[in-house]
């Protein structure tokens, strides 16, 4: 089985409905994960995307806020989803395909502003999220897996626009960093984008404050594919579509893609 898959944070469903069809439609993906979804599962237009193809959906939802959720044209089954820091939040969703290749979608916490949990309890969350993310990889030890989604940082200097000026901004400190490849070692995750484009500034968020965005360039590669060992080398052409971070009323996110052989 020959499947493309996207990850895109899209900052509402409904609101931004268009744009999953436009790039349903114009780039056709197998397997599309969304993330931030800002819906009930029930309110989710799924009617639209099954017009185009998109038969299959496992998601998991909640007015306003967070919500993930995964459309596909070959059969899925829904495997499960955890709230992995006990916060009543629809972070995560798996779903398994014919192939038994199981996908895990995952919105980690942004983290708020302040990178200090004596000072912000939303970066402790985001910090005990990862964590418990970490816990769960090593007592479950996935394999044939992929996870992805807006896992909220950047890890590397070259996933950020100024290494040294974003040190002690919220998703790329230290600490998070830290905390980022403990999960992924934990799980013994491969970034395939990085696999695929393993030098040179990479981004898949770019702020609503800046005024000119795309010439400012001053981007974060927040969103991420990964793959257990034993799938890893079946994966090939990532690539993030920057041009659609330029559509009409975007989300703040562009999606990531990856293609697997298996």
């Amino acid at each position: 089985m020959t499947f493309t898959l996207a990850t895109w944070n899209i900052n509402s469903v409904r609101l931004r409905e268009a744009l999953v069809s436009r790039l349903l439609t114009q780039e056709m993906p197998d397997i599309l994960c969304l993330q931030e979804c800002k819906s009930p599962v029930e309110k989710i237009p799924l009617q639209t995307f099954q017009a185009l193809g998109y038969g299959w959906c496992v998601a998991r939802g909640q007015k306003g806020y967070n919500g993930v959720a995964i459309l596909s044209k070959r059969p899925l089954e829904d495997a499960g989803g955890h709230d992995f820091a006990d916060l009543g939040h629809a972070r995560h969703v798996s779903a398994r395909l014919e192939n038994g290749v199981t996908i895990h979608n995952c919105y980690v916490p942004a983290g708020g502003d302040i990178p200090d949990r004596e000072l912000n309890v939303k970066f402790g969350q985001k910090l005990d999220y990862l964590t418990r993310m970490r816990d769960w990889c090593r007592a479950e030890t996935p394999q044939k897996a992929i996870l992805v989604g807006d896992l909220n940082i950047a890890p590397r200097e070259d996933d950020v626009w100024n290494h040294k000026a974003l040190l002690k901004i919220v998703s790329h400190t230290p600490i998070e960093v830290d905390h980022l490849n403990a999960l992924m070692d934990a799980g013994g995750w491969v970034d395939i984008t990085r696999k695929d484009i393993p030098a040179g500034q990479l981004y898949s968020w770019w702020s609503y404050r800046s005024p000119d965005w795309d010439a400012a360039d001053k981007g974060r590669r927040l969103d991420h594919i990964w793959a257990t060992p034993d799938i890893a080398t079946a994966a090939h052409s990532s690539r993030i579509l920057r041009m659609v971070r330029g559509w009409d009323q975007p989300s703040d996110h562009a999606p990531v893609f990856a293609t697997f052989d298996l």
